[in-house]
């Protein structure tokens, strides 16, 4: 055995670092948590001192077992989980539950993935900090005290299932602000207008357009200047020009890096930190997750080696940022690349794309600034005292707009700069010639909805959360459907347009496509609802300021200057006052009544129900049975109309008869659907169930059919094992669980040996879990987002029985067929107490 054992994290940071040690190291991974909370009870003792009761689960036991053979038979354990408060409560843990020995156990952090910041760390160890242990212990029972006493209210006055969260409450909060703003907001109008001239010098002609200084508030108002424009001269009034600097935005930090990749590359918050984690374990970049726009002294050297190396000297300009963020943890680097000098790499397109969006980003940060000239031509009209503008810029040097441009498409920035924003030589006092003026009606922008990455920009603004959060907290209000991401179609909108040609005036009313929307954050009925209950019954817990302030003494339990326990103490008992007084709050479903049903003469409401939003005919506490009709896509119960819900109650309705059997069209739990032969297929987006056809529904059935047979591509019945095809090409299905198949493998040409040895490398969903604060918890627990890991373990050995099965098999002899059986029942018997944490998540 190695003289010593190194504890991290991941399978893929152990195989990283694996080779970066010798023979006498040997790197072992713990799977992130190895013990948390159980869900099963509050497990926090709050009679005495708010003691969190910590279990290990199932699905970790071997995991451990494997350490502790490990460590007892090691001379020393290195702890290298992550520099940070979670990384340190892994630690943490790891030294309790292992019952490591002080004088044989060594902490060890680093920022980066690299062989001279491993070796390093090795010659630089510490003790724990308890501080940082106990910063994460705080708001992992803050957490759970507020999920557990409040969600239960929720079910019992709202929704059964429901939760609330300290961090995802007030997110969903600035979603449902948003968009009452949105719906409150009062659009106005104005005229502006913009003219074409040109030289009346023959030897040097050129033409150029300009905006009128002032917008006009009355479609006359602008008519009349355009009568003016016919009779008046023109004249450059005044040329101003000014040199300009344009300097780089700083590295990334977690936020600005989640910002910009859905800006440029159109990645989720969740998939850029998962892509990123792969990045950081495989040792490309540095931590990441981090709010400091700090780089070490090394990383500084490099880039300048690099930019002189590419681009020359006059383009380096050494920048050393500070971390504007208030209580910034630990004292991380911004994201940047371990080795500047290594410009791009090869492998999966999302990890290629979001490495040179970061190798660019921070090379930029070093480099010159740009230089510009600014040039302002004023041209004055003869009887008015209004003045036409034209602005334009021309690059002189282009800098750090060489590499990269914040917010920006990756372009020939320089190209189009000079394209863009060039004047033509214009003399100061020349007179001009007005060729064409155009007044066109424009409106006031509403508020705008949230992005992912605008969410974060303004959560990060609010000091509501930290790096570690911001994804996980987006992914769990959208998966508990709080709010949504979807697109949206605008609508056409009616605008007036006056034309100046030939001293002629027309006018023309046009439309134009607005309010369309692109991967935007919307809030659902019971989103909206949800927030309404906690804002009345637990204003506290969804006001900024209180997160923000929550998030501040967390920062001081970190530094040492306040007792993790004391702070708990100091929220929890008003807290609980709180939830003592909701207890008797009134239901709230968002009831409406919206009218009488002409056929019936029963009252018609729109709410939420057990199953989501419905509308209702009749009423609930009467002898007759209400009924009842699911709202449709897009439609909310505060906007829904009589006329609307009377549509609805046409469902569910007999399409036609497809193979004698009836084909009935209504509206799900899941959506809309038909109903042929007791199977239920979802009806596409694209198509209306209050208007889906015969011919149509018929289609939609054997679509599905022909999906599904071709979804199969082999079978082997013998050993549960099928190869299908799914949404990013084949894949392998064993026991419920997915593998993948590496690209450029035919999937039919698959035996089953290839397809045990795909299966002993791990199923995919463990490799999406290294996504260390995934989808399932607003805290910044681990263990949650990574019990499919742990299961990889138990899954290898599982495997390699089956394997041995599948060779015995090959003999087809009656002994094989009994060895097979008892394989099989010892690897049920194996894998009986696992408990069911494996669904993909989509």
């Amino acid at each position: 055995m190695a003289k010593n054992l190194v504890i991290v994290e991941s399978p893929a940071k152990a195989k990283t670092i694996e080779k970066f040690l010798g023979k006498d190291y040997q790197v072992l991974s713990c799977f992130g948590h190895i013990r948390d909370l159980p869900k099963s009870q509050i497990s926090i003792d709050i009679e005495h001192g708010f003691e969190p009761k910590y279990e290990i689960s199932a699905d970790k036991k071997k995991v451990i077992s494997d350490l502790v053979k490990s460590a007892k038979t090691a001379e020393m354990v290195w702890l290298a989980s992550d520099e940070d408060r979670e990384g340190e409560a892994i630690a943490w843990h790891l030294e309790q539950v292992l019952k490591l020995e002080p004088q044989k156990t060594k902490r060890i952090v680093f920022n980066e993935i690299t062989k001279t910041a491993i070796l390093h760390a090795i010659e630089n160890p510490r003790s724990l900090d308890y501080n940082l242990v106990d910063a994460q212990q705080a708001r992992r029972v803050l957490d759970r005290l507020v999920g557990y006493e409040i969600s239960p209210i929720l079910w019992r006055k709202v929704r059964p299932q429901l939760s609330a969260g300290r961090v995802q409450s007030v997110a969903v909060r600035l979603v449902v602000d948003r968009e009452e703003s949105i719906k409150t907001f009062e659009e106005t109008s104005a005229f502006k207008v913009v003219g074409n001239f040109s030289s009346q010098k023959t030897d040097s002609p050129f033409s150029v357009e300009a905006e009128l200084d002032t917008r006009f508030v009355q479609k006359e108002e602008a008519k009349s200047f355009l009568e003016a424009c016919t009779k008046a001269s023109y004249k450059v009034s005044s040329i101003e020009t000014k040199p300009s600097k344009k300097s780089p935005a700083p590295p990334f930090t977690t936020s600005t890096l989640q910002q910009e990749a859905s800006r440029k590359l159109g990645f989720s918050v969740t998939k850029t930190m998962y892509v990123a984690q792969q990045l950081y374990e495989q040792g490309l970049i540095s931590y990441m997750r981090t709010d400091s726009v700090n780089l070490s002294n090394l990383a500084l050297n490099m880039a300048k080696e690099q930019i002189v190396a590419s681009y020359g000297a006059q383009y380096v300009k050494t920048r050393h940022y500070a971390t504007k963020t208030k209580g910034a943890q630990e004292a991380h680097e911004a994201i940047r690349p371990a080795y500047m000098d290594r410009t791009s790499i090869t492998g999966e397109a999302a990890l290629v794309r979001l490495y040179d969006l970061i190798w660019k980003r921070t090379i930029a940060s070093q480099m010159s600034d740009a230089e510009l000239e600014k040039t302002q031509v004023l041209i004055s009209v003869s009887n008015r005292s209004e003045n036409f503008i034209a602005k334009g810029e021309v690059l002189l040097f282009d800098g750090f707009l060489k590499v990269y441009m914040e917010s920006l498409d990756d372009e020939d920035l320089t190209q189009k700069r000079n394209e863009e924003g060039m004047l033509p030589p214009i003399k100061n006092g020349e007179i001009l010639q007005l060729n064409q003026a155009q007044s066109r009606e424009v409106f006031t922008q509403r508020p705008p909805r949230y992005s992912e990455a605008s969410l974060v920009k303004k959560m990060e603004e609010l000091g509501i959360g930290r790096p570690s959060t911001y994804a996980p907290t987006i992914a769990t209000i959208l998966k508990r459907e709080y709010i949504v991401k979807e697109d949206r179609d605008g609508y056409m909108r009616p605008y007036i347009q006056l034309e100046l040609n030939q001293n002629k005036i027309t006018e023309t009313n046009l439309e134009e496509k607005t309010g369309f929307e692109k991967s935007k954050l919307f809030p659902t009925d019971i989103g909206s609802l949800v927030n309404q209950f906690l804002m009345d019954n637990f204003n506290s817990i969804v006001d900024f300021n209180f997160t923000a302030q929550v998030e501040k003494e967390f920062d001081e339990v970190a530094q040492g200057l306040q007792k993790w326990d004391k702070m708990i103490s100091d929220f929890y008992h008003p807290f609980h006052k709180q939830v003592d007084i909701a207890q008797n709050s009134e239901r709230v479903s968002g009831e409406r009544l919206l009218g009488i049903d002409p056929k019936t003469a029963q009252n018609i409401y729109v709410k939420i129900s057990r199953f989501g939003p419905v509308a209702q005919m009749g009423e609930t506490n009467s002898d007759v049975k209400p009924t009842f009709a699911g709202l449709k896509k897009g439609q909310s119960i505060e906007s829904l109309t009589l006329e609307d819900a009377l549509e609805l109650f046409k469902l569910p309705r007999v399409i036609g008869l497809f193979e004698d059997k009836e084909m009935v069209a209504g509206i799900g739990r899941f959506g809309p659907y038909i109903r042929h032969n007791s199977l239920f297929i979802s009806i596409p987006k694209t198509d209306d169930p209050l208007e889906i056809t015969e011919t149509r529904a018929i289609e939609v059935i054997q679509a599905k059919r022909k999906a599904d047979a071709e979804k199969i591509i082999k079978i082997f019945q013998e050993q549960d094992i099928q190869v299908l095809n799914g949404r990013f090409g084949p894949y392998i299905v064993y026991k419920k669980q997915n593998y993948k198949i590496p690209k450029n493998t035919d999937a039919i040409s698959l035996t089953l040996d290839d397809c045990l040895k795909l299966i002993e490398v791990g199923p995919t969903s463990a490799s999406r879990s290294s996504f260390r604060k995934g989808a399932k918890t607003t805290s910044t627990s681990k263990s949650e987002e990574k019990k499919v890991k742990a299961k990889t373990t138990a899954s290898k050995t599982k495997v390699a029985a089956t394997k041995k099965t599948a060779k015995t098999t090959k003999t087809s002899t009656t002994k094989a067929k009994a060895s097979t059986a008892k394989a099989k029942a010892s690897t049920a018997k194996a894998t009986s107490k696992k408990t069911n944490t494996t669904k993909k998540e989509s």
